[in-house]
């Protein structure tokens, strides 16, 4: 692997934008890497679960993550999703990663056919981690998402034997037992990126450096804090922030969850993503209207 350094920090999983015709809109990326990177992201990870990626073709993923290498320029790293249903999808995706200058990969499991055993989701995931072999490969675990339950701490160690750019895993689960047997691994050989941003102070609290959020996108300024509070041993203070994040979850959950809700506030903080892909029902005025007084009964605006 070229360059290979540990992740530390916010890592936005950034949503992808449409115009009002359901096609790609890049003309916002530009300005939201602007935003990005005034926010102090580490990196960001495209066209995930936040990103609508199994509602992109594959023209589309490699079009977006393309997109965001260039307005990234260097400022914070570019982890690009390339799961999928078809293996060979996932090759050309990885492939692709590469040769266009991501820093790294990461790939959720078949979610139509599953991997029956380990052993399926490894020999799954060697030929996308070889297309890019040059880039850490990590294995974005998501259980609620894909219906996959497998041991990941028995897949890291599996896969390692047979992927050798495999760095750790994208943890987006609240069985923290697990979590923390990952981090254990090996005297913490592998990463484990926290996934879910509503815990994110009890992933720190466990061992994990990094963390991968939608609501990093618009909130960086309670993450930030949350890092740099659990790095002083703080808890008052990570306490505090920890629950302005669960008001602002409890709220997108109340508007369709993380992706159609986190959209629609990009809107409202100025970063235009445009409405979900289907079968997400677009957002109405209204509920636009209704989602800004919600955010500003608990000062989100402030």
């Amino acid at each position: 692997m070229k360059n290979y350094q540990r992740l530390k920090g916010m890592v936005a999983a950034t949503f992808t934008p449409l115009d009002v015709n359901g096609e790609l809109n890049l003309s916002v990326i530009p300005k939201y890497a602007d935003q990005m990177a005034a926010s102090g992201m580490t990196g960001v990870f495209v066209c995930g679960t936040t990103g609508e990626s199994l509602s992109l073709t594959v023209n589309e993923r490699k079009d977006v993550l393309e997109a965001w290498v260039k307005a990234a320029n260097g400022r914070f790293k570019v982890i690009a999703h390339v799961g999928t249903n078809a293996i060979h999808e996932g090759i050309e995706l990885a492939a692709h990663a590469q040769q266009v200058g991501a820093d790294a990969i990461g790939a959720m499991a078949p979610s139509f056919f599953k991997p029956a055993t380990v052993k399926d989701l490894v020999e799954f995931f060697a030929p996308i981690a070889k297309a890019a072999s040059e880039l850490p490969f990590y294995y974005y675990n998501m259980p609620s998402m894909t219906g996959v339950s497998l041991s990941v701490a028995d897949f890291l160690i599996e896969g390692k034997k047979v992927i050798p750019n495999l760095v750790g895993t994208k943890f987006t689960h609240n069985n923290l037992m697990e979590m923390k047997d990952c981090l254990s691994l090996n005297n913490g050989e592998f990463e484990v990126l926290h996934g879910y941003d509503e815990i994110l102070t009890a992933g720190l609290a466990l061992g994990a450096t990094a963390g991968v959020g939608s609501t990093y996108n618009y909130c960086p300024k309670i993450y930030n804090g949350i890092f740099q509070a659990m790095e002083k041993n703080d808890l008052a203070t990570a306490r505090i922030l920890q629950q302005k994040s669960i008001d602002v979850v409890k709220i997108i959950i109340k508007y369709g969850g993380g992706v159609r809700g986190g959209k629609a506030i990009m809107k409202l903080i100025g970063i235009d993503c445009g409405d979900c892909r289907k079968p997400f029902t677009p957002f109405s005025e209204e509920e636009y209207r209704n989602l800004k007084t919600d955010l500003e009964s608990i000062h989100f605006f402030n």
